[in-house]
């Protein structure tokens, strides 16, 4: 007895396959600004490590959008490079701001006790 084949139903044919996952578009990018902004976060480079936090938290939250409406279409690990890089921007930017604070400080205490500075012999 041969076998016949039955041609699938039209639109039945992609029921069962799956679409290819892929990365989210900027969880590369996030993780190494994030990585930077703590390099940058020491001393007087600290407005750097601000900069390069702000946009890595910007585009992570661009990202978590995108992956939160659809998970199934981008992979887990570019999820978790995505939360890493996030989680490294938070560190790097809390380090930059105490460093800038204390830059300003220092600076002004500095400008500030100039026209002391003469009285000291």
């Amino acid at each position: 007895m041969e076998e016949q084949h039955v041609p699938p139903e039209p639109g039945a044919e992609n029921v069962f396959v799956q679409k290819p996952q892929e990365n989210l578009p900027n969880s590369t990018i996030v993780l190494t600004l994030g990585i930077l902004s703590i390099v940058f976060s020491i001393w007087y480079i600290s407005f750097i490590g601000v900069i390069l936090s702000i946009v890595a938290l910007v585009l992570s939250g661009k990202d978590k959008a995108l992956y939160l409406h659809d998970p199934s279409k981008y992979t887990l690990s570019s999820f978790n490079d995505l939360k890493a890089g996030r989680i490294c921007a938070t560190i790097g930017l809390t380090v930059a701001i105490i460093f800038t604070v204390i830059i300003i400080l220092v600076v002004f205490g500095i400008l500030i006790t100039l026209p002391f500075w003469g009285m000291i012999d």
